[in-house]
């Protein structure tokens, strides 16, 4: 029966598929290929999101029952547990060792400033080069992939762009113990991109089994082979990653769907959503569990998320005007930035990183040893200020020592009674620096000398530390950028309005969300995630603002920072929105260049051994002749199971006629075709073939996709485009027009019951349009005499 079903399927295809000249070279009347990939792209691959329905694949579904379904459906959400768990656990651990170390270093450093400030800062800068040495050892020896962010990677990834390294187990513990050195070093980045890539990681090698390569694999988790389910699962984990680092689920829900997916669908949207609740409940467990001491210096503050419920309850009509100022100048300044990295990391690439991993290592070391000497030597050129009268029940102590979670500290000043703003945010970490700038009550804390300071050397910093070969993400050191020139903003609107309930804390806020608007370019998610972690509803309408306000002035000169960076690696991302030059162009246009390589339904195996050794397609159509001598497309049979094949050895055949499907046994289970997440797969180099296997045949009916999609010549790229991006497709045939049409499916053709039956509503539409079909019909047999005789 399943044998008739695909004998059927080809036949069905060949009534409506082109014809195919026996020449290779594309023309008018024969079938072109539409790739996602060109040859010589380097080391880049497209991933097969389309589901290959060979016979091995419908044999597979045949025999699988409602019980199995239930049990991959089960599994499928036991994975998403599994993710939740795995991420919130290793955004535990980060943060601990990133809290401890920072706790130890400024402790230290603290202790020795009591006797000498120049040992202090000896000390100070020892500590931060010994942690960022050992993060740019960590990438250049054993991890390269987990450089930067990941979040360029992961999001090309889920566009169906293969980048090799990218999900393996020694990228993920480069990642983890990388962002542990590299931000507890003091280094202008943040832990929050790495975080996502961390989380695509762990869902990656769970989806597999684990890691082969250290024997640290199990086959009962490999029940998710294709290409397709690993994307749910990276889905799951990149959104995992945003919850654990922001405690922001929802926004970690919308990070995943806006950011990184092209292709999303509502089931995927439920388990995304459990996994970002169980992460939310692993990481406030741990945070629970700490609250006791336990932990060392990690404790409340070790998650990111900056309550500011108790700041401005309301705003006026008079200060739109001042917000939205701050968002152009996050449009502007985000813009700045992403065209400042784009120059840094292309001279990297370029010239600095192509001298060697040791050049990579005493980069990040000078930038460390940099960045050490301006946030210690900066404050001490800062005069100290008086300590302001206390605020009853603020809960706010002046002074406090460096390094201490709360404002005002105490730095270089002559008495107790004074605290230096300057090192209120520079000579302390990322987290509790945000924090201070965040923080209400606090009015005139920072003086705007100090701000601009700030701004013009963190700025600074944060460019030139993109880039280098560390883990880095850029969520908090442009939180830190925006909230500084936020705060500023602030300053002016107080002392122009003059009115006692305003807050320079609420206009840091916004102004680390148009930062992050005019550099990331997110919108929905980014809001979410600045009310999740500012526990404050009621900015909601003003962090809109300036969300739109900068994404649409930067739109106007750049790309967002991750499609810059994506460009610049030479990651083939297709956008949501084709290019506006398309719309002219049809899809035999965008294809001319290439060649198409046919091969025969019956092949000598030494063909396709010479075939694949001497070109690098990775999807050749599959002709066959009818009776009648007519040659017809049949399929599409794809490079990596035509080495399967090869490998196997078992369907070769003496014959060259093709054979009978119903009286061939399949000897492939469908999931021998998959190609490994952490490997490469098969080379025509790894593939021995004796002399007498050459001389031999195989058939290659039971391994072709016997439907694949098919667009006509002269249809737009545009709409060309939309459906390659949309169905996640990595082969597309550019066919002529059919001569003919054997059915029109409507909306009513899909509208099927599970017994196989139409729904009486279903049914009464089918009998009105078949009705009119009849007279329509019969109208035009009435006709028929009359339009030969006009016609002659």
């Amino acid at each position: 029966m399943l044998s008739n079903h695909l004998q059927n399927g080809i036949e069905s295809d060949n009534l409506i598929w082109s014809r195919v000249p026996e020449s290779d070279d594309p023309s008018t009347d024969g079938v072109t290929l539409l790739n996602s990939r060109r040859d010589g792209d380097g080391g880049v691959n497209s991933l097969d999101y389309e589901v290959i329905e060979n016979y091995a694949y419908r044999e597979e579904q045949a025999h699988r029952g409602k019980l199995y379904v239930g049990y991959y459906v089960a599994v499928k959400w036991f994975f998403s547990l599994l993710i939740g768990i795995g991420t919130g656990l290793a955004a535990v651990f980060i943060n601990l060792s990133v809290e401890n170390f920072a706790g130890w270093k400024f402790a230290l450093t603290f202790a020795i400033i009591q006797k000498s400030y120049f040992a202090g800062f000896i000390v100070y800068l020892l500590i931060n080069l010994v942690l960022v040495f050992s993060s740019a050892y960590i990438i250049t020896q054993f991890a390269p992939a987990a450089a930067g962010s990941g979040i360029p990677e992961i999001k090309g990834y889920l566009n169906g762009i293969d980048i090799p390294g990218t999900l393996l187990f020694r990228t993920l513990i480069g990642k983890i113990f990388g962002s542990i050195g590299s931000v507890g070093g003091g280094l202008a980045l943040g832990k929050e991109g790495p975080l996502v890539h961390t989380g695509a990681c762990i869902a990656s090698l769970l989806g597999q089994g684990g890691s082969t390569k250290y024997h640290l694999n199990s086959r009962w988790p490999q029940l998710f082979k294709s290409d397709r389910d690993r994307r749910d699962l990276v889905t799951c984990g990149c959104a995992a990653g945003v919850a654990a680092a922001f405690r922001a689920p929802v926004g970690g829900v919308l990070f995943a769907l806006e950011e990184v997916t092209s292709w999303w669908r509502s089931q995927l949207m439920w388990r995304v959503f459990f996994t970002s609740a169980i992460v939310a409940v692993v990481v406030r467990t741990a945070m629970g569990w700490c609250k006791s001491g336990i932990c060392g210096h990690f404790g409340g503050g070790g998650f990111i998320i900056w309550d500011v419920s108790d700041g401005q309850d309301d705003y006026y009509f008079k200060e739109l005007l001042p917000m939205a100022v701050i968002g152009v100048i996050g449009g502007l300044l985000g813009a700045l930035f992403n065209q400042l990295t784009l120059y840094m990391t292309s001279w990297r690439r370029n010239s600095l990183h192509k001298k060697g991993n040791r050049v990579k290592i005493i980069e990040a070391c000078i930038i460390s040893c940099i960045t050490s000497v301006i946030s210690f030597g900066l404050p001490l050129l800062r005069k100290c200020s008086p300590c302001p009268e206390s605020v009853p029940d603020s809960g706010i102590e002046c002074p406090r020592p460096p390094g201490m979670y709360g404002n005002y500290v105490n730095f270089y000043c002559k008495t107790d009674n004074e605290y230096n703003d300057l090192a209120t945010i520079f000579f302390n970490t990322q987290d509790d620096a945000i924090r201070n700038l965040f923080s209400a009550k606090t009015m005139r804390e920072f003086s705007a000398q100090s701000l601009l300071t700030f701004l013009a050397m963190f700025y600074t910093l944060a460019v030139v530390t993109f880039g280098t070969a560390v883990p880095a993400g850029q969520f908090v050191p442009g939180i830190m950028i925006g909230s500084t020139y936020g705060r500023l903003v602030g300053m002016f609107v107080v002392r122009f309005y003059k009115k006692l309930n305003i807050e320079e804390g609420t206009y840091a806020l916004l102004g680390a969300a148009s930062f992050l608007g005019g550099s990331m370019r997110m919108t929905v998610s980014l809001c979410v995630i600045m009310v999740e972690i500012t526990n404050n509803l009621k900015l909601l309408p003003l962090i809109m603002l300036v969300l739109l306000i900068s994404k649409a002035v930067g739109d106007a000169f750049n790309e967002g920072l991750y499609e810059v960076q994506a460009r610049l690696k030479g990651i083939p991302l297709l956008e949501s929105r084709p290019k506006y030059h398309m719309r002219q162009m049809i899809a035999k246009e965008a294809c001319q260049s290439q060649k198409v390589i046919s091969l025969p339904r019956v092949i000598r195996v030494a063909d396709v051994a010479s075939i694949l050794g001497s070109n690098k397609h990775n999807g050749f159509p599959v002709i066959d002749h009818t009776r009648s001598g007519e040659t017809l497309v049949i399929g599409l049979v794809l490079r990596s199971h035509l080495l399967v094949l090869l490998q196997s050895k078992v369907d070769f055949q003496h014959s060259p006629l093709p054979c009978d499907p119903s009286a061939r046994h399949i000897r492939h289970s469908f999931s021998e075709f998959a190609k490994p997440v952490s490997s490469k797969g098969l080379c025509i180099e790894d593939i021995h073939l004796t002399s007498d296997d050459l001389e031999m045949y195989i058939d290659l009916a039971p391994f072709l996709n016997p439907s694949p999609y098919v667009v006509p010549e002269d249809m737009s790229l545009t709409k060309v485009y939309n459906l390659f991006r949309q169905l996640g497709l990595r082969h597309l045939f550019v066919v002529p027009r059919p001569s003919r049409v054997i059915g029109l499916i409507t909306r009513k053709d899909l509208l099927i019951e599970e017994n196989g039956e139409s729904s009486a509503v279903e049914l009464q539409q089918s009998t009105s349009v078949r009705g009119r079909y009849s007279e329509t019909a019969t109208r035009m047999d009435a006709a028929r005499p009359l339009l030969d005789d006009l016609l002659g």
